[in-house]
C-alpha cells in the first residue's frame, strides 16, 4: 500500500522572516539559531536545520478539523525553505532518527487509532493503520516533546 508523506507548505511562513523580533514576539514567534543537529526538525523540508541555520519557532494549527482533536503545537521552520518535502514511500529524514507518535484520524477529523514508533518502523506502522479503511490520514509527532512532525496520506 502506498502512502505520501508531505512537509507544510513554505508560503504562510516566508514573509515571517521579514518580520523583527518585536513584531515576531508580537505574534508569539520566536526567531532562533540551530545550535545542533539533529534538534531543530524543519517542518516544510522534514529535515533538521544545520548549525547555524536561522529558524523559526511557532505554533501552528496542524489538525483544523471542528472536533475535540482539534490541535495546535509549536513547530520550527527553517528561514531558507522554499520546497516542501512530498514523497511517495518514503521516510522523511528528520523522521527516520526520533521515536514519533503517530494517530490515524477518519474523514471526519476524529482519532480512529494511536501508537509510538522509533522512526527506522515508521513504514510499518503507516500500513498497519492504513489497512483500516476508515483511517483517512496520520498525523505523526515527535513523541519527547509532541510537537507535529508531518501529515502521511494515502498515495
Amino acid at each position: 500500500m502506498s502512502y505520501r508523506i508531505v512537509g507544510l507548505e513554505p508560503e504562510p511562513f516566508l514573509d515571517l522572516f521579514q518580520l523583527s523580533d518585536d513584531e515576531l514576539a508580537a505574534r508569539h514567534i520566536v526567531r532562533t539559531t540551530a545550535t545542533a543537529k539533529p534538534g531543530y526538525p524543519c517542518r516544510i523540508t522534514l529535515e533538521d536545520a544545520e548549525p547555524g541555520e536561522r529558524v523559526l519557532l511557532l505554533n501552528y494549527e496542524h489538525q483544523s478539523a471542528s472536533t475535540p482533536y482539534r490541535s495546535s503545537h509549536a513547530i520550527y521552520v527553517r528561514e531558507n525553505s522554499r520546497h516542501r518535502y512530498d514523497a511517495v514511500d518514503q521516510i522523511a529524514p528528520a523522521l527516520r532518527t526520533r521515536t514519533l507518535s503517530v494517530r490515524a484520524f477518519d474523514v471526519g477529523g476524529m482519532m480512529i487509532d494511536a501508537d509510538i514508533v522509533e522512526g527506522e518502523a515508521l513504514e510499518s506502522l503507516i500500513e498497519r493503520f492504513f489497512a483500516d479503511r476508515n483511517a483517512a490520514y496520520l498525523h505523526v509527532h515527535n513523541a519527547k516533546r509532541g510537537c507535529f512532525a508531518a501529515r502521511v496520506e494515502r498515495a
